[in-house]
């Protein structure tokens, strides 16, 4: 819990480099007008679409077109849902925009100044990047698209659109953090088993896309801190083994050290 909260306190810190609050700005503020423009246009369409959805449920459309007090729940609750909805959508646009054009240029700028000393091993590559950002983009919209129905019960909404996104973002910047300095060996096993620390700091990252003003900046901010904690762990990881983080792995390392060690 410790490192989550130093890789965030490092994520404010690098604020003050040049270029890196530019990378923050600006791919949450084209999500933003992209799906503000769209919600202007569709959100008396979406809504509409939803009340007469739930209206078409055998157990449900009876009780709510007979009782006027239901239809305006109904209705409340549709125009909830569909607002909620947008947020995981601004967001997800947003994290992809982070993930392949905004984060490699906060983590060449942040590399070179916090962890000059990891070598790299290249593990990754941008074919990689890409295809990694959009799989994960597909499963996150899928996610959405099988919880809708439970999103008119109070409250499951927000559960669930901060559970998808903490996913998408391990998903997507733990691949990026890594993909210069890690080798495929690293890569894959760091994602690993640093994978409930990673939901957790995509946990933190997804609430503060609800927070006002925050939130245009929250996925950039959190593949900021993804930066942060995967080099660092890869430094621990690589110390732990006995091997300079400046000198190539030897052949053999992989196999006289398990990574399951690390914490």
């Amino acid at each position: 819990m410790q490192s989550i909260f130093v890789s965030l306190a490092r994520a404010l810190r690098s604020l003050g480099q040049r270029g890196i609050l530019w990378q923050l700005i600006w791919p949450g503020l084209a999500a933003a007008v992209l799906w503000v423009v769209v919600a202007v246009f569709s959100w008396a369409t979406l809504v509409e679409a939803l009340v007469n959805w739930v209206r078409g449920w055998a157990w449900v459309g009876p009780w709510v077109s007979e009782s006027e007090a239901a239809g305006g729940a109904l209705l409340v609750l549709a125009k909830i849902a569909v607002f909620l909805l947008f947020v995981p959508l601004i967001y997800l646009t947003a994290a992809l925009l982070v993930a392949v054009v905004a984060l490699p240029v906060m983590l060449e700028k942040v590399a070179r100044r916090d962890y000059a000393d990891l070598e790299e091993r290249r593990g990754g590559t941008t074919l990689g990047s890409a295809w990694n950002s959009v799989l994960a983009g597909l499963l996150f919209v899928l996610g959405l698209l099988l919880s809708l129905p439970f999103w008119l019960i109070p409250g499951v909404g927000l559960v669930v659109s901060v559970g998808l996104t903490a996913w998408l973002n391990q998903k997507a910047f733990g691949y990026d953090a890594l993909m210069l300095h890690a080798d495929r060996e690293e890569l894959a096993a760091l994602r690993s088993v640093r994978r409930p620390q990673m939901l957790l700091l995509g946990g933190i990252g997804a609430l503060l896309a609800y927070v006002p003003f925050v939130n245009f900046v929250a996925p950039a901010f959190c593949g900021l801190a993804f930066v942060h904690y995967m080099l660092e762990a890869l430094r621990r990881e690589r110390a732990e083994r006995g091997v300079s983080v400046l000198d190539p792995l030897p052949e053999a390392s992989s196999e006289k050290t398990g990574w399951p060690s690390v914490r």
